[in-house]
């Protein structure tokens, strides 16, 4: 009883959303924003390009231009991003986006520390069996990796591959 907690849950001043462009973290944006309105803070939207890695040709060189590639695919990010930060987050909300490259965990966190963040909201995509086992879950080293509250959105349920809808009765008495 005698020792405190040190984890400050409020006042919130400034929010973190990872994306990855998915309707699962569309939903996160959404409760990042309506978080971000309520408590006055700012939301930083944040989407992590991944690395590309480099593969040589048999004679040494580059297969194509990477550094040009990697490029594009950042500057698609912005401007996907700014596209979500405009049409998801209201204007009475400050927000700004931020891409990177890097393994997203580590850069959600990196980030959210460089930024002074006071919680990270992140979706969750509900992924289990053999992918889980293989890649890990992002949502999941995020929460342990942070050092501010994380809040996550789970994926809505998907319908069981088994399950048939009820039968329509289309005719009326």
């Amino acid at each position: 009883m005698g020792t405190e907690c040190s984890v400050r849950l409020l006042p919130v001043k400034r929010v973190l959303c990872p994306t990855d462009f998915s309707e699962p973290a569309c939903r996160a944006i959404k409760a990042a924003a309506e978080i971000a309105e309520s408590q006055q803070a700012e939301l930083i939207l944040v989407h992590v390009v991944a690395p590309i890695p480099a593969l040589d040709t048999p004679s040494g060189a580059p297969a194509f231009d990477l550094a040009g590639y990697q490029d594009e695919l950042v500057r698609s990010a912005q401007h996907a991003l700014e596209e979500r930060r405009r049409r998801r987050v209201p204007e009475s909300v400050r927000s700004r986006a931020i891409v990177t490259i890097g393994d997203a965990a580590h850069e959600v966190t990196r980030i959210a520390a460089e930024e002074d963040v006071d919680l990270i909201v992140i979706a969750t995509h509900g992924r289990t069996g053999w992918r889980e086992r293989l890649f890990g879950s992002v949502a999941a080293k995020v929460v342990r990796l942070a050092r501010c509250p994380v809040l996550t959105i789970p994926s809505p349920p998907s319908p069981h591959p088994e399950a048939k809808p009820a039968p329509v009765n289309a005719t009326r008495a």
